[in-house]
């Protein structure tokens, strides 16, 4: 099974599209991750994935209808031929008999058009914490996952130490990761090397080798790793002058790094 370290532009808005894309892949990295772009950026858009041979992962948002919402915007990502697409998908205020059946309709979607979806487990969505999710992935086996724990340390203020059993069945349904570090208080860490977000890089770092080795387990050519850390929102700020405490590339170029650097013990 082949690692494959894709960029998301989210943070990279400042840039022109051509400087985007230049710099991705002068960085090494195999693909990018975005939702599709304005329609009059797509042809430039089309032509720069061409130009630097840069795989491409689609992203998708629901909101109102939210089955109708998931299939119109299906059809635009997969004229982009994505390798993938992540979808934010459902609320979480929905009832569960409404989220079931919205995934049972996503499931239809996604076999009519032949690209596999991954549905990210996100805050303010369907999937926003570890027994939701496990309730979902138990009533629709065919349901994969994009891995973003981050979220629910939030939501659960800890680095779900008490949800190890849950985890092990969740990781084996996991098929695309968002690699962003999060601790109990937030997010996103200021900076995964920090000698002090050690204990939550390493609870990262277990359920990141534990998907490894499923989708290894299970066949699967090749897995995705986004190092998605976010721009001043996630990332944080000084008071008064709004300046970053890090450099969002950097962040991001060190954990894609990291992430190189364990793929071999990962999978041992």
């Amino acid at each position: 099974m082949k690692l494959k370290l894709f960029k998301s532009l989210w943070g990279m808005e400042h840039l022109p599209l051509e400087q985007k894309f230049e710099r991705i892949a002068e960085a090494g990295y195999a693909g990018i991750e975005s939702p599709p772009p304005a329609p009059e950026e797509e042809p430039r858009f089309r032509e720069l994935l061409a130009r630097h041979d840069l795989a491409y992962a689609s992203m998708v948002f629901t909101s109102g209808d939210h089955a109708e919402s998931f299939r119109s915007q299906m059809e635009r990502a997969v004229s982009f031929s994505p390798v993938t697409i992540n979808a934010h998908s459902a609320k979480d205020d929905m009832p569960y008999e409404e989220q079931l059946r919205f995934f049972r309709q996503a499931l239809e979607i996604e076999r009519s058009f032949g690209i596999p979806v991954v549905h990210e487990t996100h805050r303010g969505r369907a999937m926003y914490t570890p027994w939701t999710t496990e309730r979902l992935l138990r009533d629709l086996p065919e349901l994969r996952l994009c891995a973003d724990f981050s979220h629910w340390c939030v939501v659960c203020e800890s680095l779900l130490e008490d949800q190890s059993e849950r985890m092990a069945t969740i990781t084996a349904r996991a098929a695309y990761v968002h690699a962003r570090v999060g601790y109990a208080e937030g997010p996103q860490v200021n900076h995964p090397a920090a000698p002090e977000h050690a204990g939550a890089l390493a609870a990262h770092d277990a359920w990141w080798r534990s998907i490894a080795r499923h989708r290894r387990d299970q066949g699967a050519e090749q897995l995705v790793f986004v190092p998605e850390f976010g721009p001043p929102g996630y990332l944080q700020t000084l008071p008064f002058t709004g300046q970053p405490v890090s450099d969002l590339w950097d962040v991001c170029l060190w954990m894609k790094r990291y992430i190189e650097s364990r793929w071999e013990d990962w999978l041992t």
